[in-house]
């Protein structure tokens, strides 16, 4: 079965009001799941300050870019539409980093 007919029987199983009730739900996770990555992302700062690290890491940075455009590819979705989103979080990483320093 192909995504847009799962997409289709999906939708004609649900009426609107549930599956703007599922979308409410999948946002709250997604804001949860940052809110989760930020407060690892806390104390990675951390570390990294107690070792005396740059806040900055240009390498993992990549790393987690490459992440997100193969998971992204893997679940078809727009890479580059992900990959802005990570870079997204990153800066709000490195604001919040900064800002703790």
């Amino acid at each position: 079965m192909s995504q847009d007919e799962s997409t289709t029987q999906y939708a004609e199983e649900m009426n609107l009001d549930e599956l703007r009730d599922e979308i409410q739900s999948i946002d709250r996770e997604i804001v949860e799941q940052i809110a989760q990555r930020t407060y690892v992302a806390d104390t990675i700062a951390q570390v990294k300050d107690e070792q005396g690290l740059p806040t900055t890491d240009e390498e993992q940075e990549q790393a987690v870019m490459d992440r997100a455009g193969e998971n992204a590819e893997q679940f078809d979705v727009d890479s580059n539409l992900v990959k802005a989103i990570f870079r997204l979080l990153i800066e709000l990483n490195k604001v919040e980093q900064r800002e703790s320093r």
